[in-house]
């Protein structure tokens, strides 16, 4: 089903990867997306390495398909790289210039590295680092965004560009999309706002309310929600740009933190579990321009499978 340089590579068998949507992107989604023959990732950054270390360790023992671990350089800890890459089959950075040495790290440790880039002089600069694989981000992305133009002509430079597994993202949600940037030459895509909709996502029910009564001309591209993570470009529901900006006083609410309760800064970044409390409407609601396709909660199994049969039809039928 669906065999791509990426399935090959990696030993799942639908080029299916869940993207590491912060907080939400738990243990028991990221197992469940691998057990259904995706890649599910986990999110480890900024959290200490044994921490990171224990969490790979309880997806690995949710499932005994291949998962990766997320990275964004902001919070970068080496020595967690270090763990992760001696757990996960796939390490994943994000949102700085390809480094070797990292490369190096991931690759000691028996991993195979990848990097989530948003131009080709970024790909190009991830092969010469070494990387095993490129993800190629759309500026219609949902959450952080480093991609500057639409995927398929970035897509294109990028395939022209280098010769590793590419794997699309930004606005992936439905089966048809899929088969569109795998038609288009990609081995894989990266999915997203579907996902935060997966029931072992637990976004809080509020955030996933507004995702399936959105289109996705309900979002927008700015840096609204910059507190903790300045100068970064992303995507969110407008309607929650305009209720932080409309929010009287400077915190929105509060959430769990190693263990206790911290308190949500107006216009901070953050993902919004069934944990948080306060006004939901006013936090940052991340959504790609694909959100119109999310129309209801289900298993994240239930997603892997309708995109990747409703894909597979397609592109036979091509």
């Amino acid at each position: 089903m669906l065999a791509t340089r990426f399935t090959e590579l990696i030993g799942c068998t639908i080029p299916i990867q869940q993207a590491a949507i912060g907080g939400l992107a738990n243990p028991r989604l990221a197992a469940a997306v691998s057990n259904a023959g995706g890649l599910g990732m986990a999110t480890v950054y900024g959290m200490p390495a044994a921490s990171a270390a224990a969490l790979l360790d309880e997806v690995a023992e949710r499932t005994p398909r291949p998962f990766g671990a997320n990275f964004i350089l902001r919070w970068l800890d080496r020595e967690a790289v270090a763990l992760a890459a001696a757990r996960a089959r796939v390490v994943e950075f994000f949102y700085g210039d390809p480094d070797p040495a990292l490369v190096e790290i991931v690759h000691a440790g028996g991993a195979l590295a990848c990097w989530n880039v948003g131009s080709t002089a970024e790909a190009v600069a991830a092969a010469r680092a070494g990387c095993d694989l490129v993800g190629v981000q759309r500026v219609e992305a949902g959450g952080h965004v480093r991609g500057e133009v639409a995927l398929f002509p970035l897509l294109a430079e990028v395939l022209e560009a280098i010769d590793l597994p590419v794997i699309a993202a930004g606005g992936i949600a439905s089966g048809r999309s899929m088969a569109a940037a795998l038609a288009a030459g990609a081995s894989a895509v990266r999915v997203g706002t579907r996902f935060v909709a997966a029931t072992e996502a637990e976004a809080h029910p509020g955030y996933v309310a507004a995702l399936l009564a959105a289109r996705g001309a309900d979002t927008a591209y700015g840096e609204t929600f910059s507190v903790g993570w300045p100068d970064a470009p992303h995507r969110v529901l407008r309607a929650s740009a305009e209720a932080a900006r409309a929010f009287a006083g400077e915190v929105v609410g509060e959430r769990l933190a190693d263990g206790s309760s911290q308190p949500w800064p107006r216009f901070g970044v953050g993902t919004i579990s069934k944990d948080t409390r306060g006004t939901i409407a006013a936090m940052p609601q991340w959504a790609g321009q694909g959100v119109e396709l999310v129309t209801r909660v289900e298993p994240a199994a239930a997603i892997v499978a309708a995109m990747a049969e409703e894909a597979e039809a397609l592109l036979r039928r091509w």
